[in-house]
């Protein structure tokens, strides 16, 4: 009888391994979003009316590059005053020939007043000239250097009235036209889409399997489709208590602009 057990329970147990498939491991599948990099509401840090608009919605900026000017009229023309004075230079070489005068005048007078043939007073009268024109050759040096500073900070004022993109991106929107009168609203939204942002919202069972620098494929939904490797940049370690789950960032290149912003998508992490 024992004999019988023991052959049914080897025949059950080879029925086992024949029947039933080795466990793998799974891919874990999420749901995503395609998101910007970052988005700029592009604005003037002075009040003014707009002058020029160079950008529309739709077109692609790099950073620095100019979208648009404020009027400026009056402040370009307070740095060319400025430029001027700084680049005088008359006024410093004629003081300095004036030094060099009263220093050949002084040595004169110290060598005649060593011969007794001049009294004290003339002596010292051309030390005194000489002092003179040594602090008026400075005061012409401090001029020029005030006179450079006032180019310096004209320019620092024309440039504030030049509006440059902060980011590469695309124009998402413009708010304001030119005539039109800019305080503190934004004049553009620009948002960087190189690279762009995968945002998923992953299960708490998961915590601690996903992990910064990971690879995962995200496949955007139709009619963009395809399959893109994106990098896990952002792990949330605070998990929302009411829907179990936590945060996850990924950082999908996008070099030649290919993918919009907005997509929804799949996220796969192999083996899970």
């Amino acid at each position: 009888m024992r004999d019988i057990w023991v052959l049914l329970s080897q025949a059950i147990l080879l029925l086992l391994v024949v029947v039933l498939p080795p466990v793998e491991a799974q891919s874990a599948e999420l749901d995503g979003l395609i998101e910007p990099y970052m988005v700029a509401n592009v604005g003037s840090g002075v009040r003014g009316i707009i002058e020029t608009v160079d950008v529309d919605r739709g077109d692609f900026v790099k950073k620095g590059q100019v979208v648009a000017t404020l009027q400026s009229g009056v402040e370009k023309a307070t740095r060319e005053l400025a430029r001027i004075r700084a680049e005088m230079e008359t006024t410093i070489e004629s003081k300095e020939a004036q030094l060099a005068f009263s220093e050949r005048k002084k040595k004169r007078y110290e060598e005649l007043y060593k011969k007794e043939t001049i009294p004290f007073g003339e002596m010292d009268e051309a030390e005194t000239s000489r002092m003179m024109a040594e602090l008026e050759l400075q005061e012409a040096r401090d001029n020029k250097r005030l006179a450079e500073l006032e180019l310096q900070r004209t320019t620092e004022v024309l440039e504030r009235l030049t509006i440059r993109s902060p980011i590469t991106g695309v124009v998402v929107e413009r708010f304001l036209s030119p005539g039109e009168f800019v305080e503190e609203q934004p004049i553009f939204k620009i948002a960087q889409i190189d690279p762009l942002n995968v945002e998923a919202i992953v299960p708490v069972e998961l915590f601690g399997s996903i992990r910064a620098g990971m690879q995962a494929m995200v496949r955007p939904e139709a009619p963009v489709g395809g399959e893109y490797t994106a990098k896990v940049k952002i792990v949330d370690q605070v998990i929302d208590a009411a829907s179990g789950t936590f945060g996850v960032r990924l950082e999908l290149p996008n070099p030649k602009h290919k993918l919009p912003a907005g997509l929804k998508c799949k996220i796969i992490f192999p083996d899970q």
